[in-house]
């Protein structure tokens, strides 16, 4: 049926319906005679029912009515709550999974890197280890004194002269001294594995931190950030915690089954062998129905993921979502992911609900058929009372043992999951080599830059090409602006020069020297300073976001650099001042303030070469001047490339190279491109106009 209602012809029936609010359509097919056809296919219908006796279920409704009735009832519900229709837009969703395949996880779990956390700490695990086998050997010993003491208080019946004290008092301190045992080794098992378990937790974030600091700019491009960030906390938070789970609680627990089945085996073989006979039932039901739960825990974490991802969006985004009046777009998109989840979380519940209720429900069982067939054997004379105790006992430690395995099970899959997930990318290798080491020193850094023959297109789209056979010399010393319309390559060079990509032909060079054989933490760090559009500041102070390009600068270096980039006056005016802090992303400071901290950030490394991304595109007037005049300042004795959109701050530049689709099409200084009156000539005139139907 759902597929039926699925072609075109419905789809279009769909929109017919949906859009007609007196059901007129509904109505006249209701009302309307049946063709001839129908008729005639009813009637013999209601002939050859007449002739078995079966007239009354065909006289109490028309069967046309009835067969119309059901199937509009059935297509209704579909049709008007479930389906997309032509005239209303689908529920929207944005949280689109990178992962194609959501079972895989397990299957990528690296144990050898487990193994390599754990070995400087094997000393420890080893004593945890041990810690928990000794709970668990003295659970299974404590019944056997438990069936001692049972024995002592059924002959005192017997025996009336006996002293009870002198009889009870050697198995009550054995019994006592277990119990102290227990409690002192369950402290120490605990205790160990906490610590290894936190060490291994805090050393796993941290390399699947530096993994994911080492990557490429296109690894970025392609994942998103709650997807990370959801990795260095909530993966690694349910690894740990099913790391710890499973050494404790499940080595425990599988000790304890092993060692009560023996004792069970020793009290009375038979009564075991009746009481276990139905052990391997639960096995495989278990095995089947886990398989189940494991599916569905994974969708159920996937789904959490989802819900976080819209969260994260939405509150890194807040200016936009308010901007455009989207909280309620933003709060009803949360709810559904929210809703989902909980959804799968309660299938998930429940199936873990129902497998341990069915669990206790046989254990029980077993309990009670011990019960019975140890009081048939006391009464034949095959047990004592104290081996009765001791043998219930005992299957109530396989019982909670068992149990206690099968809450596990679920903490394991949700461990190996999450662990995947953090191997993967810890494992991660960046495509690009960085392996290059070399080094000019500042004295002998001349700021020479060559493009040259370069073909160049991003990783996320390899077929579009946006740079090709590019050539360009930037001479050390001068600046060079590159201007041109949106999309035309520009921005690309910057990525290039700054090595945030490699090239897929030619080269880049500076000083002669291609960038692939550079140190990229010196290249970044100490050669080039960048300054983008839109400066990105941390939820600092305004001192230590400056400082940031240099972590050893001073105080006094720091306030220099404030001066040269003319940021010093509006940052002493703060009440705090340069203890002033500037709330997340630069909140808290206007668009030029954030652009002259940004500059004074990377001046303060003194770089030879400064790159200008559109730096000053997103202020108003007034405050490009001011940011360009310490612009100007900073730019001085160092190669300077500006990437530019306003060409009203590009005229006093060396030399303006105009791109259009990736290729140079005019060179030279402002007043040379005027001249030519070319591509630079009508960016000016749509600049002029621009301006002038802007007032």
């Amino acid at each position: 049926m759902w597929q039926i209602m699925q072609i075109h012809s419905c789809h279009i029936m769909r929109q017919r319906l949906l859009t007609s609010k007196t059901n007129v359509y509904f109505k006249n097919i209701v009302n309307n005679k049946p063709s001839n056809f129908i008729k005639r296919y009813v009637s013999e219908i209601k002939t050859s029912v007449d002739k078995q006796g079966n007239k009354s279920l065909l006289l109490l409704c028309s069967p046309w009515k009835l067969c119309t009735g059901v199937s509009l009832g059935i297509c209704l519900r579909y049709l008007l709550y479930k389906g997309p229709v032509f005239c209303k837009a689908a529920q929207n969703t944005r949280t689109i999974q990178r992962r194609p395949n959501l079972y895989d996880d397990s299957s990528k779990f690296d144990w050898l890197k487990l193994f390599g956390y754990l070995r400087p700490h094997k000393w420890l695990l080893i004593a945890a280890v041990a810690s928990a086998l000794a709970v668990a050997f003295l659970n299974v010993y404590i019944p056997a004194m438990l069936g001692v003491i049972v024995n002592v208080l059924a002959n005192m019946k017997n025996d009336l002269n006996t002293d009870f004290i002198e009889e009870i008092k050697l198995p009550a301190i054995e019994l006592i001294s277990l119990y102290i045992g227990q409690a002192a080794f369950t402290f120490f098992y605990i205790h160990l594995l906490s610590q290894v378990g936190e060490r291994v937790a805090s050393q796993m974030k941290q390399d699947l931190f530096e993994s994911i600091l080492r990557q490429d700019m296109a690894f970025f491009d392609q994942e998103r950030t709650g997807e990370l960030i959801n990795r260095l906390t909530v993966d690694v938070q349910d690894f740990k915690s099913s790391f710890k789970q499973t050494i404790s609680g499940g080595l425990r627990a599988m000790t304890q089954v092993v060692g009560s089945a023996v004792s069970l085996l020793v009290i009375s073989p038979h009564l075991t062998g009746l009481t276990l006979i139905c052990v391997p039932s639960v096995v495989i039901g278990g095995t089947f129905i886990g398989s189940l739960l494991r599916k569905l825990s994974r969708e159920a974490q996937t789904q959490v993921e989802k819900a976080t991802l819209v969260a994260e969006e939405a509150i890194s985004n807040m200016k936009t979502v308010r901007a455009f009046a989207g909280e309620e777009n933003e709060a009803d998109m949360f709810s559904r992911e929210c809703e989902i989840a909980a959804e799968l979380s309660m299938e998930l519940g429940l199936g873990i609900g129902l497998f341990q209720a069915g669990t206790n429900l046989f254990l029980n069982g077993m309990v009670l058929g011990t019960m019975f067939l140890g009081g048939h054997l006391m009464s034949t004379g095959q047990m004592t009372a104290g081996d009765v105790m001791a043998f219930l006992v005992n299957a109530q430690t396989v019982q909670r043992s068992v149990a206690q395995l099968s809450l596990l099970f679920g903490a394991v899959v949700k461990g190996l999951s999450a662990g995947g997930r953090v191997f993967e990318y810890i494992n991660k290798t960046p495509t690009m080599d960085t392996s290059g080491g070399k080094i000019i020193k500042y004295h002998e850094f001349h700021g020479d830059i060559e493009f040259k023959d370069v073909t160049f297109a991003y990783p996320a789209r390899p077929d579009a090409i946006v740079l090709k056979n590019f050539n360009l010399k930037i001479p050390a010393g001068k600046t060079v602006a590159i201007v041109g319309t949106s999309g035309n390559g520009k921005s690309t060079i910057v990525a290039l020069l700054e090595r945030f990509y490699d090239v897929n032909e030619g080269q880049v060079l500076i000083d002669g020297i291609d960038l692939r054989e550079f140190d990229c933490k010196w290249l970044r760090g100490r050669a080039l300073g960048l300054i983008s559009q839109e400066p990105v500041l941390f939820a600092t102070t305004v001192k230590e976001n400056i400082r940031y390009a240099k972590p050893d600068a001073s105080d006094a270096e720091v306030i220099q650099a404030a001066v040269t980039a003319n940021a010093h006056e509006f940052v002493k005016s703060f009440p705090a001042g340069y203890d002033t802090l500037v709330g997340e992303r630069g909140a808290a400071l206007s668009g030029g303030q954030k652009q002259r901290i940004a500059i004074a950030r990377a001046v303060l490394k003194n770089p030879p070469v400064i790159i200008l991304d559109e730096a000053t595109s997103a202020l108003d007037s007034a405050s490009e001047k001011v940011v360009q005049k310490a612009l100007e300042t900073a730019a001085k004795g160092r190669t300077v490339l500006v990437i530019a959109h306003r060409l009203s701050t590009v005229i006093n530049a060396d030399l303006i190279v105009v791109l259009n689709r990736g290729k140079i099409v005019e060179m030279g200084t402002h007043e040379q491109l005027k001249k030519l009156k070319g591509f630079y000539w009508n960016l000016i005139k749509q600049q002029d106009q621009d301006s002038d139907s802007s007032r």
